[in-house]
């Protein structure tokens, strides 16, 4: 099995690697080029006849257009990159970021209910397999729209919660033991939710709005330094794009 800083430090150069090939698709290098090329004469410029306020403030004018030029050539790659890159991110925090329950210590599992009659009517119930104890019975936050258990792991265990409110059954995922996998921290139903929360397929109709597993956060030591994944991923990928940066032959 690769060990976790190895699959990062990999996802994290092919995710630079991706990132290059994508800005070299959607970006336009000789404009790029031409525009910083202006950009860097005008601030020569604006050096070179300092005693000259009307060169100076001529110099002044065009640097604010250059810029906003640069800005606009930018934006295209930035957004191409953007919803890919923040699926990526979600993805891999549920792997990185967040470690499966620990064996005997408590979390919280929340239900968010479409609205408070059906929290207040009858309350949710949870069904949890023999490795998972329910310790305390469903607490509602009717203002919320919500309700709660404490749960604690007593065995390693993979599988999934059951609740049940209003005569409609969900389930959530659940993950507890040693080691690191990945971890779905909350079930939605709608698609814009999902889009955040991608670690499980969409929630039936049924007046559950989400189901929430409260993981703990976990990081990621290299080098005889621990810290959060994101950390690592941005050093790495920004690393890999550098080196691979003329291969790809991108302006930036």
């Amino acid at each position: 099995m690769i060990p976790q800083w190895l699959s990062l430090v990999i996802v994290s150069g092919v995710s630079g690697v991706a990132l290059l090939w994508l800005f070299s698709k959607t970006s336009n290098p000789v404009k790029i080029k031409r525009t910083k090329k202006k950009l860097q004469a005008h601030l020569l410029e604006m050096r070179l006849y300092a005693d000259d306020p009307g060169v100076i403030l001529r110099a002044q004018k065009n640097l604010m257009v250059q810029n906003l030029r640069y800005f606009a050539l930018m934006l295209k790659p930035a957004l191409a990159a953007t919803v890919p890159m923040i699926a990526l991110l979600l993805i891999l925090d549920g792997y990185y970021g967040k470690a499966p329950l620990k064996i005997g210590e408590p979390a919280i599992v929340t239900v968010q209910m479409e609205d408070a009659a059906r929290v207040n009517a009858a309350p949710p119930k949870l069904e949890a397999p023999p490795a998972i104890v329910i310790e305390t019975p469903a607490v509602r936050a009717v203002g919320e729209r919500q309700a709660s258990w404490r749960i604690r792991p007593a065995a390693e265990f993979r599988g999934d919660l059951r609740v049940v409110a209003n005569g409609v059954s969900a389930t959530k995922s659940i993950a507890a033991g040693d080691g690191r996998r990945f971890v779905s921290s909350r079930r939605v139903h709608s698609i814009p939710a999902l889009l955040l929360y991608p670690g499980e397929r969409p929630l039936g109709a049924g007046g559950i709005e989400w189901i929430e597993l409260e993981y703990p956060s976990a990081s990621v030591r290299m080098f005889g330094i621990e810290t959060h994944w994101l950390v690592w991923f941005c050093i790495f990928s920004l690393a890999t794009a550098l080196v691979f940066k003329s291969r790809f032959k991108v302006v930036i």
